[in-house]
């Protein structure tokens, strides 16, 4: 008798070995509706790191943290900065207004790639000054209404104004003329080859910059930027980042990044690891002393961009813009509107604009010219079907990236397989590890035993647990849509063989399910929330699962040192089970419908998995096949796919064995890969 079952006779608790009622819901471990844990332990993170970052509180202080921080910014987001790029400006079409005209154009932002933008730029002589205008997430991207009137007032008023379709919106979508969400698993696509959507953003903003310096008719002494939401967002980084930038305004979109947790944000929101190193008010401060005013909506709808939450973040700042006498240069104001660019916000915009850049007025508002919105076919850079291929979308860019980084892979046969794995602990963010605090059993139903691992950070993993019929075989499955997704017939197909079972609900998971990120999600994607909210924290939503199978499987080994453990994951969760199998001791890992690459598929099909998956540098690390080659345990993929859930073709399939199996050797790993289908058994 194994030492398992001892432990739960003196518990008087002792397991039955029958199943449950055939086709019967499984038992629920919580008897009660919990507290949404995974949402309030975010929120309490969050709180705790913001309340760790506090500013410098000298000039001198300041200069270095800056500095600091500018650095951490560009790691975090891959930002690319090279003001030597040839910027192959072209034009395609223009359009006449009264007293400016409008130029469809499209230009080099890095090696290759082009964005798609419209350059407005007033009658005369000039030079004028100039504003980059980025817009947020709103149909028709940069020639949606709203920013085209943002731009028109800009160029009515003397001002050269450039609006750029951000990365992946409006002619950058996947398909010419098509229109698309760019973050979601879209844009998180961007994280597993070590770029950010952030970061791409940011980079092409700066080649904005770079454009408007180029151009004979430019001031490039007064450069400005303002955009609204998203938009806005990319204003501020691209002012703290880019000091060419002389003054910025910043719409509907100052908040705190605590506030970004557990709320409706987009990954291009997102500074991966942000909230380890940097609040928004530091960010706010890298601007000054140069000037900077925020606009608020008093009646919008997102906590994020709540005027309670932008004065925390400007009443933190304002300090910074002591130190360089400069309280005068920072400013907010708050409008009885909802979220957008509105009128009354574009008359503030023209008047502090015309103080900062053109050292006119005293910086109230001025009644702005009148705006006549074109059809966006006007000022299409291309017309329908006609799109050439330096016009590259996340798709496409992510397949190049994947080609070098997949050949560096292969091609790396000397490196320490020590700090390879160390890196892959680093990246999934488990270099803090929880400890096992205390197991709690409840009562058997259905001869189930419900139990409950509480880890030293107040986390609780429930599961079921039946004892092995003979012999000390157990098998731990794991679903990212909680155990009661786990189809039966795996769980019937065990128990008929007399092997131990594990079900447990992973963090965000079954009744680890978080409803308050259910509710924000609403149409996107699982998982958006709570995967965007861990990486603000460091975290993975895998890097959690990883350590949540690593506690139960060490809880197992103290239970019963000679248990034989092997893990069984669908979908994401496979995934998870194959890279705890790299850190701890399994007979085999069983990954079902889970990709057998990270290597960007097709945008059809995108969704196919949720936003668990995605790992920010695991192409940069390796791939799925290097984890194999490191894994403890004989691996069986049952019906592997691509990252768009598509079927390997059986050439494909005798690609994918070839590099498991060369990478095996590289590792000098024995122990068995096998490519299955899911009837197999």
């Amino acid at each position: 008798m194994n030492n398992l079952i001892l432990n739960f006779m003196v518990l008087g608790i002792l397991i039955t070995a029958g199943p449950g009622v055939k086709g019967q819901a499984l038992p629920k471990v919580f008897s009660e509706q919990q507290d949404d844990l995974a949402g309030l332990n975010l929120k309490r993170s969050a709180e705790s790191a913001a309340a760790s970052l506090p500013l410098p509180s000298s000039k001198s202080e300041w200069e270095q943290y800056k500095q600091d921080l500018k650095l951490k910014i560009k790691q975090s987001t891959g930002v690319r900065v090279d003001h030597q790029l040839p910027l192959k400006m072209q034009e395609t079409g223009q359009v006449q207004m009264d007293g400016f005209s409008i130029k469809n154009i499209f230009f080099q932002t890095r090696p290759h790639v082009y964005a798609t933008a419209s350059l407005y730029i007033p009658k005369g002589q000039g030079p004028f000054p100039a504003v980059v205008v980025t817009h947020g997430h709103w149909p028709d991207a940069r020639r949606s209404e709203l920013f085209q009137s943002v731009a028109q007032v800009l160029a009515s008023s003397g001002y050269v104004a450039l609006v750029i379709d951000a990365w992946g919106t409006g002619e950058r979508c996947t398909e010419d003329g098509k229109q698309e969400y760019h973050g979601a698993n879209l844009g998180a696509s961007l994280m597993n080859v070590g770029e950010s959507l952030l970061g791409m953003q940011l980079t092409d903003n700066i080649r904005a910059v770079d454009l408007l310096s180029s151009l004979s008719y430019v001031d490039k002494n007064h450069i400005g930027a303002t955009g609204a939401s998203g938009g806005g967002n990319q204003t501020m980084w691209l002012a703290a980042i880019d000091e060419r930038i002389k003054a910025a305004i910043p719409v509907v979109s100052v908040g705190t990044f605590q506030s970004y947790i557990m709320n409706s944000n987009c990954v291009c929101e997102l500074l991966p690891q942000g909230l380890t190193y940097t609040e928004e008010a530091a960010v706010l401060g890298m601007i000054a002393p140069r000037p900077l005013k925020i606009f608020s909506a008093g009646n919008d709808t997102n906590k994020s961009f709540f005027p309670s939450e932008m004065l925390k973040s400007y009443t933190t700042a304002l300090p910074v813009f002591e130190f360089y006498k400069a309280k005068d240069k920072v400013a907010y104001q708050i409008f009885d509107t909802g979220h957008g660019y509105w009128p009354e916000m574009r008359d503030a915009m023209l008047g502090w604009f015309n103080l900062q850049l053109k050292g006119n007025g005293d910086g109230t508002a001025v009644k702005a010219p009148e705006v006549k919105v074109l059809q966006a076919a006007e000022l299409a850079t291309f017309k329908d079907g006609q799109r050439p291929e330096e016009i590259v979308t996340t798709a496409e860019f992510c397949r190049e990236q994947e080609i070098n980084l997949h050949q560096q892979m292969m091609n790396s046969n000397k490196q320490d397989l020590k700090a390879k794995t160390e890196a892959l602990k680093s990246i999934l963010g488990m270099n803090q590890r929880a400890k096992i605090k205390e197991v709690k059993p409840f009562h058997t139903e259905r001869g189930w035993q419900k139990l409950v691992l509480e880890t030293t950070t107040g986390h609780f993993i429930p599961f079921l647990f039946k004892t092995p019929e003979k012999g000390n075989s157990y098998t731990l499955l794991s679903h990212s849509g909680g155990k009661d997704s786990i189809p039966s017939a795996d769980i019937k197909y065990l128990i008929e063989r007399g092997q131990g079972i594990l079900l447990v609900d992973v963090w965000g998971t079954g009744e680890q399910r978080s409803e308050m990120a259910v509710k924000i999600d609403g149409a996107l994607p699982p998982f958006h929330t709570l995967s965007r909210s861990a990486q603000w924290l460091g975290n993975t939503v895998i890097g959690n699962w990883v350590s949540d199978l690593q506690l139960i499987t060490m809880w197992l080994k103290q239970q019963d040192k000679k248990s034989v453990i092997s893990l069984q994951g669908y979908k994401e969760t496979g995934i998870a089970s194959l890279l705890c199998t790299v850190f701890n001791q399994a007979k085999q890992v069983t990954l079902i419908d889970a990709p057998y690459s990270y290597r960007f598929d097709e945008r059809n099909g995108i969704d196919f998995y949720n936003m668990a998956i995605h790992i920010p540098g695991i192409l940069k690390w390796g791939d799925v096949s290097l984890a194999t080659a490191l894994s403890s345990a004989s691996v069986v993929f049952k019906d592997a796919r691509s990252m768009s859930g598509n079927l390997p073709e059986a050439a494909q399939k005798a690609l994918i064995t070839a590099e498991f199996e060369a990478l095996k050797k590289y590792t000098q790993n024995k122990k068995a890969v096998k490519f299955a289908a899911s009837k197999t058994y």
